[in-house]
């Protein structure tokens, strides 16, 4: 393995030419990307491709391929193994379309933020290019989108059941969760000479049998088949329970599940790395940078160029996130001295400005966080371990991460280290001395928080602590933050159109806003990924672990009356709140009153906007009344004041 951190090496190639200077006349790896091409662990195609480099394998990225044709895909050549297929760090659906199904403007992690450099359903079209280019050549898919789409699940963009993706990709093999190990076992086994089905008893993959092959029986979980999930949400719901009640690596079973007269088996999960691994990952010798041909700035790059990432995973379990669906529940952390030592690698980067824009992971404070008995662990199906309550048996101690803390700011060429990962702070509160350090000494101003809701009962659907959590903290973090003679504040996120919240629900949420003081600049719009257990909620209005029925906003038009009253202080929702708040009879919070969210007449801002809405959806039918500064209604027409007068007048 390599040493705590590395000095970089050359990009992978990305064209034939790259390849041929090498001195190389064939890959081992063709690794296609839905993303532009950086070389930073925090993106799969560097670190998947850096741990098969390290292991010997040469490998090439493909970023970005125009799929309307073949072509890009021999670019390389044939690859001596396989094509490793990814979407990109996002579902390429998530990643195209909001909440209302509306064509996003950006894309974070294209050049320039540009769209449409991936298609729709990225895996699909990608892996059958693949199949196209090379026939008889192994496709491997992974990524999120592969791993959210494994087994049959709920797509919100067709309002349907899909079947697993390995049925439309004609992928050979699908790797689910964090894939380094799988990648490199994929390839040593077919270096070797081993065939595609030598590679099913690994963990972490799923696999399409054929019409004629038998599953495996042995301790395997029969899940409803795909026809019976598409047919009957009872049935759905059913297999949502079964697949969640699978997912911890010590405990999880095989599951089958048939489509037609074939099978999709899906292995049990790979076991949690050890923090020696992990050093290994990240240490690996990463330009941190986008590849030298593109132009344009890449904005996730951006975002995460001066960040470092001290574990993986998230115990949380919220219903409504997929981190632990891919990245697993259990916390996989670096150690002190791999962290540091990429801290002071920074440091001694001429470009780097000396403040480290966030030191976390899909959390801020479960490094170093596991159960603390073993051998309950084993057993464990809990699906999340702070929910409803923080379970006895986990390791809180915020120690490890406070030290790390400390020593980070003694870096050379370190000035300050922030935290932007998303504080947990149920578990954040239990701490004074972390909230003491990160008040005085981790904060820019502005702390982020995801408090979620204020509703108990969306709350326990979300597996969310309860809100009084919130206010506790926010009166710890404001205490910590007088202590330290700073002027900080937090910076709460909410989600609207969540499953179980109705109208009664965000309208307390707004009085609370209101009352409060808070002001959300931006508005998390609740997406039914797939695979998530707060999908299946939305899909079939019930909750998939007790059955009970759960009050949907299917509408588009409750989806924006909740949207507009988390953000009821803006001009251009006042229409839409006042219908919200007429429809759900709360009259009393219309008016001058101190406890009124909008008042009695519309501002004129509000309006201007419904013109403006209504001309953008009706063209040119809507009049538009002209503002005083303009030329008038007619512009060519003669002024009055250019006229001769009448007489008499």
């Amino acid at each position: 393995m390599s040493s705590l951190y590395t000095p970089a090496r050359p990009f992978l190639p990305m064209t034939r030419r790259d390849m041929e200077e090498r001195g190389w006349d064939q890959v081992d790896i063709v690794f296609v990307t839905g993303d532009a091409y950086i070389d930073h662990y925090s993106f799969a195609m560097a670190i998947l491709g850096r741990v098969l480099e390290d292991h010997g394998f040469l490998v090439a990225i493909l970023s970005q391929p125009d799929w309307r044709s073949c072509e890009p895909w021999r670019r390389f050549g044939r690859p001596r193994l396989f094509f490793a297929v990814s979407a990109g760090n996002m579902d390429s659906m998530i990643n195209h379309y909001t909440a209302n199904k509306k064509v996003r403007n950006d894309d974070a992690y294209s050049p320039g933020g540009r769209i449409r450099l991936r298609p729709d359903r990225a895996t699909l079209p990608y892996c059958q290019r693949a199949r196209e280019a090379f026939p008889g050549t192994p496709v491997i898919a992974g990524g999120v989108e592969a791993s959210l789409r494994r087994l049959a699940h709920y797509d919100y963009w067709s309002d349907t059941v899909r079947p697993s993706i390995l049925m439309d990709s004609k992928a050979d093999l699908l790797a689910y969760g964090m894939g380094e190990e799988t990648i490199v076992e994929v390839a040593r086994r077919l270096a070797a000479g081993k065939t595609l089905k030598d590679l099913r008893d690994l963990r972490g993959v799923a696999y399409a049998m054929g019409a004629s092959e038998t599953p495996p029986a042995r301790d395997a979980v029969r899940l409803p088949s795909f026809e019976e999930a598409a047919k009957d949400k009872d049935r759905f719901l059913e297999a949502t329970r079964l697949i969640h009640r699978e997912t911890s690596p010590f405990n999880a079973k095989t599951l089958v599940q048939y489509h037609g007269a074939r099978a999709v088996v899906q292995t049990p999960p790979q076991l949690p790395v050890s923090a020696e691994k992990m050093d290994y990952y990240y240490g690996l010798p990463y330009t941190r940078k986008p590849h030298p041909s593109y132009r344009e700035s890449i904005p996730a790059y951006e975002m995460i160029k001066d960040s470092v990432t001290i574990m993986r995973g998230c115990f949380g379990g919220c219903t409504f996130c997929s981190i632990t669906t891919h990245q697993g529940r259990t916390i996989q952390s670096r150690s002190e001295g791999s962290v540091l030592a990429e801290l002071k690698a920074m440091g001694r980067d001429p470009e780097f400005k000396g403040t480290v824009s966030d030191i976390g992971g899909p959390t801020a404070n479960m490094y170093q966080m596991r159960c603390t008995k073993p051998e309950i662990e084993k057993i464990c199906r809990r699906l999340s371990c702070v929910s409803p309550v923080i379970c006895k048996c986990l390791g809180t101690d915020h120690g490890p991460l406070t030290e790390l803390m400390k020593k980070s700011r003694e870096v050379e060429g370190v000035k300050k280290t922030l935290v932007a990962s998303g504080i947990r702070m149920d578990l954040a509160r239990l701490s004074p001395e972390y909230m003491g350090e990160l008040a005085r000494h981790h904060v820019g101003g502005r702390l982020k928080v995801a408090p979620e809701h204020t509703d108990p009962r969306v709350l326990g659907l979300m597996k969310k602590p309860a809100h009084d959590t919130f206010e506790d903290f926010a009166e710890k973090f404001k205490e910590e933050s007088r202590k330290a003679a700073k002027d900080q504040f937090l910076v709460p996120y909410f989600i609207a159109s969540h499953p179980g919240s109705d109208l009664k629900a965000m309208i307390d949420l707004a009085v609370f806003l209101k009352k409060s003081g808070f002001r959300p600049d931006q508005v998390q719009d609740f997406i039914p990924a797939p695979f998530d257990l707060a999908t299946a909620m939305y899909y079939t209005g019930k909750d998939p672990e007790t059955g009970a029925p759960v009050p949907v906003a299917r509408k588009l038009s409750e989806r924006k009356f909740q949207r507009a009253l988390l953000q009821f202080f803006k001009p251009e929702n006042y229409l839409e709140v006042r219908e919200a708040l007429l429809k759900a009879g709360r009259r009393d919070l219309i008016g001058s009153g101190p406890d009124c969210l909008i008042p009695g007449r519309p501002p004129t801002a509000a309006l201007l906007d419904r013109r403006r809405r209504a001309g953008e959806a009706l063209g040119d039918f809507v009049h538009r009344v002209p503002s005083p500064k303009s030329a008038g209604y007619r512009p060519k027409r003669p002024s009055v004041a250019g006229r001769p007068r009448r007489p008499g007048s």
